[in-house]
């Protein structure tokens, strides 16, 4: 396989655990420059990564030849701008979750996409673990009998209301940033795409969710419920259960289960633990990526995946009562 050679839009916290660690043990991935908007911590950040080179702007990164694709850890209301930018430039995009501020910049995204030729993947990491694959595997199998309900949530405790999260021009909010995951899992086991049926919302400011609860109803007839928040009496919750007619299954830490997690299932025939090992999520991920890049093998988080998505997520925020977040594209004052 030909090595391929990442660009870093923005120094974000997420990019060593996402990215840099990863690189380590993808022999044909390498993490070649970082851009930044305040070069001096893009430098700092290379030094210390030991990247090789460092751009004062994410558009001169974009124009380099040398690089093969990007990597977009940006403020989730940036990921439309930047990732259209990045495939008109000619790099392929590993796009960090959500990915976009609505489902119609994330229609926009993907048709630069196919229009590129371009590999276009959401990073939702979880997905490519062994342990989701288990999990689908045993409702799948039709051990928990005819699917009932799945219960999903993704509960973490975001104090400081200067976080970007809690900004709602950079499109922030719970079920944006924490609420994706638990939407993406329940119509990955369900095979289906739902329907929103209630929706509530705490608030940390006018129009941006700090928690969110919301009731989903598929075409077969399961229901599903999802939590979502960055502060609430939840302070830490990262966990599914999954109901069928025959027994069910809880999974503790589905989003990143090579720190820890637990599977468990329950039905007539008995009880059982299992534990499903392999390496970190991301290192599944980024091995994803540069096998779509080299031999053009699918991805499990494509943009059709991402809009479908991104759908669900207007949804609930229209049936809580609130906007969906607004493209920067189409904000009267576009952010940079």
């Amino acid at each position: 396989m030909e090595m391929v050679r990442i660009g870093i839009l923005g120094a974000a916290k997420i990019v060593p655990a996402a990215l840099i660690k990863p690189a380590q043990q993808v022999a044909e991935v390498t993490a070649a420059a970082i851009a930044a908007r305040d070069i001096t911590r893009a430098q700092a950040f290379a030094k210390k990564h030991q990247i090789p080179h460092v751009f004062a702007s994410y558009d001169e990164l974009l124009n380099d030849p040398a690089i093969d694709a990007v990597y977009i850890p940006l403020p989730n209301g940036l990921h439309g701008r930047w990732t259209i930018r990045a495939l008109e430039a000619g790099k392929h995009v590993l796009c960090e979750k959500p990915f976009a501020s609505n489902a119609v910049e994330a229609e926009r995204m993907a048709q630069a996409g196919q229009q590129s030729g371009l590999v276009l993947m959401e990073a939702f990491h979880y997905r490519y673990h062994p342990l989701a694959a288990r999990m689908k595997e045993i409702i799948s199998s039709g051990e928990l009998g005819t699917l009932r309900r799945i219960e999903a949530s993704l509960c973490i405790p975001i104090f400081s209301h200067n976080d970007i999260r809690y900004n709602l021009a950079l499109g922030g909010g719970a079920t944006m940033d924490a609420g994706s995951y638990p939407i993406n899992l329940l119509r990955f086991l369900s095979g289906e795409e739902p329907e929103v049926v209630q929706a509530t919302a705490q608030l940390a400011s006018p129009g941006v969710d700090r928690r969110m609860d919301a009731e989903l109803r598929f075409p077969s007839g399961t229901t599903g419920h999802i939590r979502a928040s960055l502060f609430s009496s939840d302070l830490m919750r990262i966990n599914t259960r999954i109901t069928g007619d025959q027994g069910h299954m809880s999974v503790l830490n589905y989003v990143a289960p090579q720190a820890y997690h637990r599977l468990t299932v329950k039905t007539a025939r008995g009880h059982r633990t299992e534990h499903v090992p392999g390496d970190a999520s991301y290192t599944y991920q980024l091995r994803a990526f540069a096998q779509a890049i080299n031999e053009g093998t699918p991805v499990l988080t494509n943009a059709n995946d991402a809009i479908a998505n991104m759908r669900v997520i207007d949804a609930i925020y229209r049936e809580a009562g609130l906007q969906p977040r607004m493209s920067v594209e189409d904000s009267p004052s576009p952010l940079q």
